[in-house]
């Protein structure tokens, strides 16, 4: 297939899985669940890339790629409907459903599942590019193995410290400080945006991607100013007392030893 009729059908698969996904929150009153949208929407446009370019590009750096985004889109997912679970809409949508009021459940598809559509969509460029790169593998591949494991390190572990964390009921309304947490305040999105600029490397190792560097760039910026670090420091400033200390000595998002007191 065709390299703009594969764009094609990854846009029309990605808005199917943006209904469906909102479908399955207009019952539950949940909007919160487009979260695990995110990561098992990379695993299926990768497959269905793959799939539909069979014997295109390389098939060392195909399945390695495969590997990869499985391995980061389910953890994600499930780490995402593990933490949710029990705990109601997130903060952030449910804010949204009250200032909509009644007209949230169609707002909700184009505020959240169709925006998060399109941008899953677009991000996804660097997948598409590798598996129909021709070039063998080499050192570029290497060096995005490296850089995806170091990544896919502070995001998993940042998140199972935060668990182990907050499971410890006499941690409460306290400020987790040590581990990854010392080193940045949001390791997890410092290794999720990490991942990403190693799917892009993997696409430049292909000799397709060099064009898809507006892929880890979005991811960062979205990670960096948007839905990630600048949100949730400016939330947890108010709900923690000693929040507005570690956010001074702690940078937000690469990872640097703590100033001291």
């Amino acid at each position: 297939m065709e390299f703009i009729s594969l764009i094609a059908v990854g846009a029309i698969a990605t808005l199917l899985m943006a209904i469906l996904w909102w479908l399955l929150s207009l019952p539950i009153k949940d909007s919160s669940i487009v979260d695990m949208f995110w990561g098992t929407g990379f695993v299926t446009l990768a497959w269905l890339y793959a799939s539909l370019s069979e014997g295109a590009g390389d098939p060392a750096r195909r399945s390695l790629l495969l590997a990869l985004v499985t391995i980061w889109g389910f953890r994600l997912a499930i780490h995402i409907a593990r933490r949710n679970h029990g705990k109601g809409e997130d903060f952030r949508y449910a804010e949204w459903r009250r200032e909509a009021g009644a007209s949230w459940w169609w707002r909700s598809f184009f505020k959240v599942f169709l925006l998060q559509g399109v941008l899953l969509w677009g991000i996804s460029a660097p997948l598409l590019a590798t598996v129909l790169g021709r070039q063998p593998l080499g050192w570029l591949d290497a060096l995005a193995v490296l850089a995806w494991l170091v990544g896919f390190y502070f995001e998993a572990v940042g998140d199972w410290q935060l668990v182990r964390f907050k499971a410890n009921p006499a941690n409460k309304g306290k400020v987790l400080d040590t581990g990854l947490w010392a080193l940045t305040r949001h390791p997890n999105y410092f290794g999720d945006a990490l991942q990403w600029w190693a799917f892009w490397l993997l696409a430049v190792a292909s000799g397709l991607g060099w064009w898809t560097v507006f892929s880890p760039l979005i991811m960062t910026w979205l990670l960096r100013y948007v839905s990630g670090v600048d949100m949730l420091d400016r939330a947890l400033a108010k709900r923690k007392p000693g929040y507005a200390a570690y956010m001074k000595r702690t940078p937000a998002f690469i990872p640097w030893p703590q100033k001291s007191d």
